[in-house]
């Protein structure tokens, strides 16, 4: 039986079998093009000194295949073997500098990430993408209703954040919100079952794409703004609860110019409340641009008297060095402080716009090619030998079979029965009657 740490790659070889395997056990990388039979021809003109050591490359691939006789591989197949080992465990990166507030240092520039670390971020941001993918997929179907905001192109925001606080924090967003009820602790089933209307939903078909929850995560919220003070409130009974938790609280540059906000922010600053605020700033509020919407687009300094970093969005590592600079200066009492994302959104504000009525697809097309942060990590990782092509394509096959079995659940799973319409409205009391439409109604709340 093969070491548990041994990588085997199937590469299927139909001519120049010789030369793959100087290829593959010589060291040398060789892309498969139009040359490679010519190729193969010329290299077995060679001096004959080189059949000798294919011979020896041919008998160390038999002992391999001896030892790995569990898998079915025919003649044509070579197989090239790499060890846990032969990877970088872990690596420094130059990450963009932060702009800052009233703030006299700034987070690091120079940040260390694990390859352990860097496999997670990527199947956690692969898993959100193709999450949204099959959303988008299953609404224009007409599987799912109503309201749905996807999240895809700002995978590293959520991403980030949660690698940089903890477990018992707390988080409350907008309406935008299926990333972060998984990074919180939901799974894909409840969240696709979720906006299928079913009773195996996160909130048991009740809630739909913008009223998702999970333990110390508050939603999902439809009320634009809303969820801001509900946040402040959070991070009060953090600070008089004594547990050195803090609240992040998240809106987007559409929400950025209300009043509510602004009045959320005195009230913290005066208290002291440990609340990361964060605007998620993806440069369109519905369809208008923040430059058409605010006469200031630095959102990282709108608290005035509230130190602000701005934070490259798109770069998971820059939100999670960035998170934990803030996170540090709330637990430290210091009180709130302002983060703005810089980052895009790929869909359009909601299923029902198009997205392309005010950008351009070539805009969008830019963005995907330049700033993409699964492909900017997926870069990082294997510039610096912190994985394998091989290694990545095997996490893109289990994300898309995890889909592809959340989508069948979510399809298939029984819609709630009206009995259970008014149920959990209170967390934990006695049944009771609740008034219907009309007098015969007999509606009950069972926690």
């Amino acid at each position: 039986m093969c070491d548990r740490a041994t990588f085997i790659t199937i590469i299927i070889i139909k001519r120049g079998a010789v030369a793959g395997f100087r290829a593959v056990f010589g060291g040398r990388e060789e892309e498969e093009g139009p040359d490679v039979e010519s190729q193969g021809r010329t290299e077995r003109r060679s001096d004959t000194g080189q059949g000798a050591t294919s011979e020896k490359m041919l008998t160390n691939i038999s002992n391999l295949l001896r030892a790995c006789a569990h898998r079915h591989v025919s003649t044509e197949t070579v197989v090239s073997a790499r060890t846990y080992a032969d990877f970088t465990t872990q690596a420094t990166f130059e990450i963009k500098k932060c702009d800052v507030h009233k703030l006299d240092e700034a987070p690091a520039t120079q940040v260390v990430m694990t390859r352990d670390e860097g496999l997670q971020y990527y199947r956690v941001m692969q898993l959100m993408r193709r999450m949204e993918l099959k959303a988008d997929q299953l609404y224009k179907q007409k599987i799912i209703r109503g309201f749905c905001h996807l999240y895809d192109g700002q995978e590293a925001c959520a991403v980030g954040i949660e690698a940089a606080i903890n477990p018992t924090d707390h988080l409350i967003t907008s309406y935008r919100a299926h990333g972060y009820t998984y990074t919180r602790g939901g799974t894909v089933k409840e969240i696709l079952a979720e906006l299928t209307g079913r009773r195996g939903g996160i909130a048991k078909g009740k809630g739909g794409s913008m009223h998702m929850y999970c333990k110390n995560f508050y939603g999902g919220n439809g009320i634009v703004g809303a969820q801001v003070p509900l946040g402040a409130g959070v991070a009060l009974a953090c600070k008089y609860q004594g547990k050195n938790e803090l609240c992040v609280c998240l809106y987007g540059d559409g929400a950025a110019n209300q009043g509510q906000i602004f009045e959320t922010y005195n009230m913290a600053a005066l208290w002291k409340l440990p609340v990361i605020f964060i605007c998620e700033n993806n440069r369109y509020g519905m369809g208008t641009s923040v430059e058409r919407a605010a006469a200031s687009t630095d959102y990282y300094k709108r608290g005035e008297f509230i130190p602000g970093l701005r934070v490259d969005g798109m770069d998971v590592l820059c939100v999670r060095e960035a998170t934990r600079f803030a996170a540090d200066h709330c637990r430290s009492g210091k009180g709130p402080i302002i983060m703005e994302l810089q980052t895009y959104r790929y869909h359009g504000h909601s299923m029902s716009d198009p997205g392309i009525s005010y950008r351009t697809r070539e805009e969008v097309q830019e963005v995907r090619s330049k700033s993409d942060p699964i492909s900017n990590l997926k870069d990082r990782m294997l510039s610096n030998n912190m994985a394998s092509v091989e290694e990545l394509k095997e996490i893109d096959v289990d994300v898309r079979k995890e889909i592809e079995d959340a989508a069948q659940f979510a399809t298939t799973d029984p819609e709630p029965p009206l009995e259970e319409l008014c149920n959990h409205i209170f967390s934990n009391n006695p049944e009771v009657a609740v008034r219907g439409t009309n007098p015969w109604s007999k509606l009950k709340s069972v926690s």
